[in-house]
């Protein structure tokens, strides 16, 4: 090694003194070199924001540079440490040139851009990273995301159903004498009914003279010899019934006897179908006999009318509705119910 001695000391020559400032020289000029992050220009609309979120390592030195080209100004530019440690905030923005910050240990950042103004704006953005020394440069400063669910309860009053008991409601089983149309006491005979309170369904059945009400006794007796299990089981269970209930039916259509018209329809359209005005029914037909189920939701004050359109002969007509009833029991109870909740968490690669 090449010495000179200086009052007795031995002193490094000018040769090697240069070469330690070229390789310091070498590192200091190294660690200048930026990492480019996003350059990029950005589209805001009227109160909208966003964000970027990137990774620093520990010395690390930021540079950020913010220009709008369209609009007078963002309303705010934040970079903050994450989750939320505010580092910097400029308001009413319109340009920034190299703002710099020193990251003092390794993590994620936030650099929010937000417009407040009514009109929308464009603005360019220029984020690097300049790496403290060699080991640094290759520092990966993309994101991710982890996303977690959290279930909590809360308590809540429940209704629910204790029981639910099915009848079968007879509400009217009435044989009417209908005059002919030559009679002087009227064509016409109107029966009314109601509907017992929670009737979910109904069915009807009308016979004319002995063909119709024939037809009825023999479904009865084909339902009690094939239903027998359901007979049992379920008291009042009748042909109508099982039409109601959309069971098979047992009912048949009679070929042949004296036939009636029927309506059948409510209190107020009865007051305007005799006042000669317009009105409307749930059911009308001309029949020996006739059967439906019904389903409309009216329970109250109808009316069963029956007209005779024969000259001379007078007929007697059997008239059956049958409801199906559902009656239902329901308890209170406090039940915990599930609130899930979701939440995102930054990290970087190898975390």
């Amino acid at each position: 090694m090449s010495l000179i001695r200086f009052a007795g000391k031995p002193v490094i020559t000018m040769k090697l003194f240069a070469l330690a400032l070229l390789l310091f020289g070498s590192f200091w000029g190294y660690s200048q070199e930026a990492v480019e992050l996003i350059e990029s220009t950005l589209k805001l609309g009227i109160s909208e924001e966003k964000e970027f979120y990137f990774g620093f390592a520990e010395g690390d030195e930021i540079v950020l540079n913010v220009e709008v080209i369209k609009g007078k100004s963002l309303g705010e530019v934040e970079v903050a440490e994450y989750p939320s440690f505010t580092k910097f905030t400029d308001y009413e923005t319109k340009k920034l040139t190299d703002k710099k910050f020193q990251v003092s240990k390794e993590g994620i950042y936030k650099f929010r851009f937000t417009n407040k103004g009514l009109l929308g704006k464009i603005c360019k953005i220029h984020i690097q990273r300049i790496p403290l020394n060699e080991y640094t440069k290759d520092f990966n400063s993309e994101v991710y995301w982890k996303t977690f669910y959290d279930t909590t309860y809360y308590s809540k009053n429940e209704n629910y159903l204790v029981r639910r008991d099915t009848s079968v409601v007879n509400v009217m089983d009435q044989t009417a004498k209908v005059h002919s149309n030559g009679n002087l006491n009227g064509n016409k005979t109107t029966l009314n009914f109601n509907l017992p309170p929670n009737t979910k369904v109904w069915s009807y059945y009308i016979g004319v003279d002995q063909s119709g009400q024939e037809a009825y006794k023999n479904a009865v007796n084909d339902l009690t010899q094939l239903a027998r299990p359901i007979v049992n089981r379920l008291t009042g269970y009748n042909p109508l019934a099982a039409l109601a209930l959309g069971l098979p039916n047992y009912l048949a259509v009679a070929q042949s006897g004296e036939d009636i018209d029927y309506c059948i329809l409510t209190d107020e359209n009865l007051r305007l179908r005799n006042s000669g005005q317009q009105y409307y029914y749930l059911k009308s037909g001309k029949i020996i006999n006739g059967f439906s189920r019904m389903d409309n939701g009216l329970k109250d004050n109808l009316q069963m009318c029956l007209i005779n359109d024969n000259a001379l002969v007078g007929v007697t007509v059997m008239v059956k509705v049958t409801a199906i009833v559902i009656s239902e029991q329901w308890g209170n109870r406090i039940v915990q119910v599930p609130r899930i909740s979701e939440h995102r968490e930054a990290y970087l690669k190898g975390e």
